[in-house]
């Protein structure tokens, strides 16, 4: 039987890691599997721990939200080691994009009987931040700044801290100018975000990229171009869906590599969690990790 180690983010969104874990933990014992718990003080502790049980041929869980699942499974990337996830934070993106079950026997049986999947993963590249590996998507833009302002709610949570973020990034944005360069042929548009996709999901559920797939060894580059703000909510509203796709400020390109620059210091984030300032680049990593999906 497979030998787990827990990697637990204590406080993913606001509620906790251990309490999302405990039931399953129960059902993965019961399934004859063992299993380890350990603690992350934070994304670089993290990391290590996931390595540290990797390298002992541990399958390692990843519990937490979108940031955990990316930090942990990002460390993994281009290794042997099976990788689970235990959705346990505020947005889950990659876990929908992997239409992992949401309840705790579903996703045992998942963990317990699963066999291996390979999917992609970004390399991010910049000078503003440490070279790493991410699953969902890098994105910069005011969708980074809405993001900052989530992340630093203190009054709000969930779906309700990502909606009073967007407003407030979106009131007070102005145009940006990208260049976006994809293996090598650069494009110049301007707007609102561009969003390097490998999940299809993110921003709590937002379906950004309809074609995105995780394992075609491509990322879909989505650019939100410019439109008076009204259009702008509009096309927001729309993400929940993938209808934002049919409006002609909306450009879907697809490439291994994207450099993303722009006319001014931009935030771009990744996977939730990242906060770093333009240029970045980012790169597709085919088949780099193994999930249990």
């Amino acid at each position: 039987m497979r030998q787990f180690t827990a990697v637990v983010n204590p406080t993913a969104g606001g509620s906790s890691g251990t309490a999302a874990l405990l039931p399953l933990a129960r059902l993965l014992r019961e399934g004859g599997a063992r299993l380890d718990t350990v603690y992350s003080r934070s994304l670089d502790h993290a990391r290590e721990l996931a390595r540290a049980a990797g390298a002992q041929g541990h399958v390692v869980l990843a519990v937490g939200g979108d940031g955990m699942a990316g930090c942990v499974g990002g460390a993994l990337s281009g290794t042997d080691t099976l990788f689970g996830l235990v959705p346990a934070g505020r947005g889950n993106d990659f876990a929908r994009a992997l239409e992992l079950p949401t309840d705790a026997p579903g996703l045992a049986r998942v963990l317990l009987d699963g066999e291996p999947r390979a999917v992609d993963t970004i390399q991010v590249e910049s000078t503003t931040h440490a070279r790493i590996s991410v699953l969902g998507s890098v994105y910069a833009g005011v969708d980074a700044v809405a993001n900052r302002h989530a992340n630093h709610a203190r009054l709000l949570r969930g779906a309700a801290s990502y909606y009073a973020g967007g407003l407030r990034a979106v009131l007070a944005w102005r145009t940006a100018t990208y260049r976006i360069t994809i293996d090598g042929v650069p494009h110049e548009r301007a707007g609102y975000t561009v969003v390097a996709a490998n999940s299809g999901f993110y921003g709590f559920g937002r379906n950004v990229a309809p074609g995105a797939r995780l394992d075609d060894g491509l990322l879909d580059v989505v650019v939100i171009g410019d439109a008076p703000k009204r259009h702008f909510f509009a096309t927001m509203n729309e993400l929940k869906t993938g209808a934002h796709v049919n409006r002609p400020q909306v450009e879907i390109l697809r490439g291994k590599e994207i450099r993303i620059e722009a006319d001014r210091p931009l935030p771009y984030g990744a996977d939730g969690e990242v906060d770093a300032t333009l240029p970045v680049t980012v790169r597709v990593q085919p088949g780099a990790l193994n999930v249990l999906a």
